[in-house]
């Protein structure tokens, strides 16, 4: 019979049960649940430890992977795009990338999703060279993006 139906000296009388038992029985059981539960709390901070570590490790591994590709598209016969994608990746905070740029450059930017699905920043005009240049000062919000993993793409009109 399990103790946990024993609730009270009644219930301990009518089972012919001395209540002193019932509580000898509980303090075991009590015991044994606080290193159970001890046990289980160090199991799971050791596997939350592991699994910050993984996520650390594989975020390292996606920064390193990672590069910024400035691409410029021709719209029309004189008319550029600049898009800029991979900012994301190392922190930037893209809407106050693109602001920063907007404001730099006096055109209009905007951070848009591109054909694969990712957010990249869209400035009017052909201005990759600068933002080349801005990237390796580190100026603004571009603050982390590394200078030695940017790709520059020359994109024809569609």
């Amino acid at each position: 019979m399990a103790f946990t139906t024993l609730g009270s000296v009644a219930t301990c009388h009518r089972l012919n049960l001395p209540f002193v038992n019932l509580i000898d029985a509980l303090k075991e059981k009590i015991g044994t649940l606080s290193l159970d539960k001890q046990e289980k709390l160090e199991a799971e901070a050791e596997k939350a430890e592991k699994k910050a570590e993984k996520k650390a490790e594989s975020e390292k591994k996606k920064k390193a992977a990672a590069k910024i590709t400035i691409k410029r598209e021709s719209r029309n016969k004189r008319k550029h795009i600049t898009s800029i994608h991979g900012l994301d990746a190392f922190g930037v905070d893209l809407k106050k990338a693109a602001k920063f740029l907007a404001q730099k450059f006096a055109t209009g930017a905007s951070v848009s999703k591109n054909p694969q699905g990712f957010d990249e920043i869209v400035i009017q005009g052909d201005v990759s060279e600068e933002v080349i240049d801005l990237i390796t000062d580190q100026a603004g919000p571009l603050q982390g993006a590394p200078a030695d993993q940017i790709v520059k793409v020359e994109a024809k009109a569609k």
